[in-house]
């Protein structure tokens, strides 16, 4: 994913709630939200040119999504697919504590990206950007791009506030929350990060969904899992320029 707003033990009757946006080339071919076939128990999209995925979650309640961190400096050749840890934890029956130990000792080998991981005894947050790291996410409101965990970039931030407001207007009608991730607003120059990827790509990026004819959202998605375990995934994929393809929504335990 690209730009994501987390609540994590914040809600009374969600132990988590994700909202997020997947942005990439609309000619990277993408299996549409699913069970998959070779793990039923695992529910997400699917990238089909590394096997890999941005988000997903499995049967047992737990949550894996990445995004990448932008840095035009590095760029390591051969490197394996960031998506195939999303996967790789989703279809391992490890702790969070042990895939996240594990990771950090060949972190390095993977372009720069941030994951957060999720089961019923805690959220964790890794990068290795600048380098190896991991830390455990307090119960709150945090929102993730292609920066730090909570770094103030104002599409994370923005989504943030609208899940807070969601998660306090006590409500199970999730329409604001499409409405949040479907924000075409750019963010003003001066609010910006410098990413060194110059002001017209920092402007183009800048909104919760991009709307653009060779890169822009693929994905929208909801994932909302309770204290108990159970919960769904839902999913609007979008085609060049923004154009709706169809919405599919999955929930726990369901064959």
């Amino acid at each position: 994913m690209c730009v994501l707003a987390l609540a994590w033990n914040f809600h009374p009757r969600w132990r988590l709630l994700l909202a997020g946006n997947r942005d990439e080339f609309h000619q990277r071919p993408t299996a549409a939200l699913s069970r998959w076939p070779d793990e039923p128990s695992l529910l997400a999209g699917r990238d089909l040119v590394s096997g890999g995925t941005w988000a997903g979650i499995d049967d047992r309640g737990r949550l894996a999504v990445v995004t990448n961190v932008r840095d035009p400096r590095v760029a390591l050749a051969q490197a394996p697919s960031r998506g195939g840890l999303v996967s790789g934890f989703l279809q391992q029956a490890r702790s969070v504590d042990e895939f996240a130990n594990d990771l950090l000792a060949h972190a390095p080998a993977y372009a720069p990206f941030n994951l957060l991981l999720a089961d019923a005894d805690g959220c964790r947050f890794i990068s290795n950007h600048p380098f190896p790291r991991q830390r455990t996410v307090a119960a709150g409101i945090h929102g993730l791009s292609n920066g730090d965990l909570d770094e103030p970039w104002p599409k994370t931030q923005g989504l943030s506030r609208r899940l807070a407001a969601w998660v306090a207007s006590d409500s199970d009608e999730v329409s604001p929350l499409w409405q949040a991730l479907a924000d075409r607003t750019p963010a003003a120059d001066e609010d910006l990060p410098d990413t060194g990827i110059g002001l017209e790509r920092e402007r183009l990026l800048s909104p919760a969904f991009i709307d653009n004819a060779v890169y822009g959202t693929r994905a929208s998605t909801l994932i909302a899992i309770g204290h108990d375990g159970r919960g769904w995934i839902s999913e609007r994929r979008f085609g060049l320029d923004g154009m709706f393809e169809g919405e599919t929504t999955l929930r726990t335990g369901d064959y």
